[in-house]
């Protein structure tokens, strides 16, 4: 079947096998490798990215589903200079990545998370996400830039 997406902005057409997930299309048709498949059951969240906004588990969601809409992976978040999103500048602040595999999915779940609640407390980080598994055990870290990622987003809307 053809399926027609706008992928980090871009527009990414192929004819895909019906079965094909969206995480696959991803990775082996649009070229972007940095949404990691980790469970192939929603259990990891390592293949998180933004569906006309929100966040979803690509390992769950066929292409065909997600057929004229817009996807944001990790690679489309910096700006067109090349400058981080404040959540990608935040990890790299506060470490909040150990072996790296579930950053992308991290940022990506953060992302929509601050969308939502551009003032979490840790709390609500933590609970943010839940569906989001770091097998180092990184995540004090991890909520730790998306607090900062919040303020510095926060700050710059003051300004």
């Amino acid at each position: 079947m053809k399926v027609d997406l706008t992928v980090n902005g871009k527009n990414v057409t192929a004819d895909v096998e019906d079965r094909t997930l969206l995480v696959h299309f991803l990775r082996d048709t649009a070229d972007l490798t940095a949404t990691n498949i980790g469970c192939d059951t929603t259990s990891c969240g390592a293949c998180t990215v933004l569906l006309d906004g929100e966040s979803v588990k690509s390992c769950t969601v066929l292409a065909a589903q997600a057929d004229g809409q817009s996807v944001t992976t990790v690679e489309g978040l910096a700006s067109d200079g090349g400058e981080m999103h404040p959540v990608q500048r935040a990890f790299h602040t506060e470490h909040g990545l150990q072996c790296g595999y579930c950053t992308p999915g991290m940022v990506m779940a953060i992302v929509s998370l601050l969308k939502e609640n551009p003032s979490p407390t840790e709390a609500e980080v933590r609970d943010g996400l839940e569906g989001n598994i770091c097998r180092c055990t990184g995540y004090h870290n991890i909520v730790r830039a998306a607090l900062t990622a919040a303020a510095s987003s926060a700050q710059g809307a003051a300004q």
